[in-house]
Order: C-alpha cells, then structure tokens, then sequence
C-alpha cells in the first residue's frame, strides 16, 4: 500500500533550517516554538517548516506522527484529511496528525519527494517508515495505520501506552455512510443520489452541498480522456473538449491553467453557449475555499470577459 518516497529523505536539512530560525526569533514564550511545546498533547496539529523539528522530527522519537501533505486547491486533499482528523482524534495518543501546507512550506514537500497530493507520511524515530499517495478508503488508512502500531509498539514509548485506553467507535451518521461508502467503491452516481436525499431533508446541510460538489467532479475527471487537453488545444470551438481539459487541468493541480482555459472560451462565446461555459467554471469554483487568491483572480477575470 505504501508509495515510493522519491529517494532517501533526510531530515537534518529542515533541523538545521529550524534551529537557525529558532536562533533568529525573540527569546520569549509567544514564538512558534512556544505555541509547538503548548501543543503537544493535541492529536491534530498544523506543522510549518519552523516547528517541523519539533513537532514531527523530535516528537516521533516518542510517538507516531503521521504527515498529511495537503493543498487548499486540492479535492481529494478535502476527502482525506477529514479522515485523517477523526481517525487521530479517535486514537486515544496512539500516533499525532501533523498537517502541512504544501504551498506555504515548498521546501518541506520538496524534502519528502512529493510528487502529488494528497501525500501522507508515516515518521518513526527522526526517519519516514511508510507512506502513500491519494485518497484511500478509510478501512484501508486503518489497516494501515494498525500494522504501523503493531510494529512500533515495542520501540516507541507513547505507542504501548496509548494502546492500552479503551476506544469507543462514534456514531457516524448513516446517510453520510451509505454514501462516503459509494463514493469509495467508484459508484458515483449512487454517492450523488445519497448526498441528494440528504439536501432533499435538509436543504441547509453544507456538509453535503460541499460533499455533493466534490462527488460531480471526481465523475467527470475519473471518465476524461487523458488526451482531453491536446483535443481541446486543436480545436477551441469544441466547447465540450474546453470542458474536459479544464476538468483535467484542474485534478492535475493546474487550477489556474483551467480558469484561464474557461475564461478565453468565455471570451470566444456568446449566448447559450456562454452561458454553459460560465456555469461550467462557476461549478469548479465551488471546488475551493471562496478566499482562495485563484478563485478571486479567476472571479475578476470573468467579470471582464462577461462585462
């Protein structure tokens, strides 16, 4: 299950580039390095590359610490790192999240190899033991996590300890079950019905717009051609093929590239065929966080286009 690390990753290049940050900020308890240590019983914990040290390198000699490399623009990054979250907190000590934004901590991505997110590495005494790529099932990410514990339960000293508290399994709502569970097996047309009936009791549940929005994108990039963008290139009239590129563009990370895409056919369109182009690009909008700069960028660009 686990992913190939692009190499060996040695961690004493972000060591050495977080004590000389350390050494450089005030000598007071409100820095990051106090804010890490006043941390340190969290089960989530976000990570920059100034308490990288502390928070994995060095808390890892005593417990698992499990890295989820994410990204504000990434989609299957919004269907993992949940997960990832409730399973830590569920843990009762046995291992800690520490999450980290690729985009505002390049170096660290680039330390790890990362060749896309979501990434999640598994650290165990200062050195990566495990890792894997994309947005597993759940039962998957447990399994892998109980032989990561099965293994470090002799050699590290939080692991025994923490495996010793009783845990009690939450209550997950079942309408969500059925169609996370959908969602998982690649049935996504079951998973949209799911997330239907549950805006259809109630219409105000973000949760599931927010979970429905994601669904219709993961169906249409997991049935587009991978030569989508090459068709679209060849011929711009084709507003079906801007569609596909744009949605490819946008699961391969090239989000701004997509916009832009959507945007020239914008500009290249009028009437009924406008319009779909607008809905289409309104649609991949809602993929992300509404402050996210691409969106507004993009939001201001096709004011112009339209106006």
């Amino acid at each position: 299950m686990s992913a190939a690390l692009s190499g060996a990753v040695d961690l004493s290049a972000v060591k050495a580039r977080a004590e000389a940050a350390a050494r450089q900020a005030p000598q007071s308890g409100g820095g990051a390095a106090g804010q890490a240590n006043g941390a340190t019983n969290a089960s989530v914990i976000d990570v920059t590359e100034a308490t990288f040290q502390a928070e994995v390198v060095e808390r890892s000699l005593r417990q698992l610490v499990v890295v989820d490399l994410w990204a504000d623009w990434c989609g299957p990054c919004k269907q993992l790192s949940p997960v990832l979250e409730r399973l830590a907190g569920e843990s009762g000590g046995a291992w800690v999240l520490a999450k980290i934004d690729v985009d505002a901590n390049p170096r660290i991505s680039q330390l790890f190899g990362v060749q896309s997110i979501p990434t999640v590495v598994a650290i165990a005494g200062g050195q990566p033991v495990d890792a894997f790529s994309g947005a597993l099932p759940e039962s998957q990410i447990k399994q892998w996590l109980q032989q990561l514990l099965d293994l470090l339960r002799d050699k590290l000293p939080g692991v025994q300890g923490a495996q010793q508290a009783p845990q009690e399994e939450p209550q997950q709502d079942p309408r969500f079950a059925e169609a996370e569970d959908a969602f998982e097996r690649g049935d996504f047309a079951e998973a949209e019905a799911a997330y239907k009936r549950i805006l259809d009791n109630e219409p105000g549940n973000e949760q599931a717009k927010a979970a429905l929005v994601q669904v219709r994108f993961a169906a249409r990039a997991a049935n587009t051609d991978p030569s989508a963008i090459a068709k679209a290139d060849a011929d711009p009239s084709d507003l079906d093929a801007q569609f596909a590129a744009a949605d490819a563009q946008v699961a391969m990370g090239e989000v701004e590239n997509g916009f832009a895409r959507l945007i020239a056919a914008i500009r290249r369109t009028a009437g009924d065929d406008r319009n779909r182009v607008r809905e289409h690009l309104v649609s991949l909008f809602e993929l992300f966080d509404p402050a996210d700069e691409r969106v507004a960028k993009a939001r201001r660009d096709l004011a112009s286009a339209l106006f």
